[in-house]
């Protein structure tokens, strides 16, 4: 009897344990990088390609140094924004540069 492999979507879509986790913190994630694009202008945002809302941060993967850099300037109506439009106390603003993906 031949044994089919589950494709990665369908496994997560059964969930449980921790490819649930995954998926549900995949999901927030996606949710918190929509507002913080949503708050930035939109060449800025474009070089967000991560972020994540734990305990109080915001972290943030930049494309990039010098976006990194123009970023930092604007962590405080960042913070402001963020925390109005998902209604939490953004605490502080971690920004981090990511390798490009291949």
């Amino acid at each position: 009897m031949a044994h089919n492999p589950k494709s990665i979507k369908e496994l997560l879509r059964i969930g449980g344990g921790r490819l649930g986790n995954l998926q549900s913190r995949a999901e927030s994630r996606g949710a918190v990088l929509t507002h913080v694009r949503a708050a930035l202008s939109p060449a800025l945002a474009a070089q967000v390609v991560t972020a994540g809302l734990e305990r109080g941060q915001l972290t943030l993967g930049v494309a990039g140094a010098c976006w990194a850099a123009r970023l930092r300037y604007a962590t405080a109506a960042l913070r402001t924004q963020v925390g109005q439009s998902m209604t939490v106390d953004v605490l502080r603003v971690r920004i981090k540069v990511v390798p490009p993906s291949t």
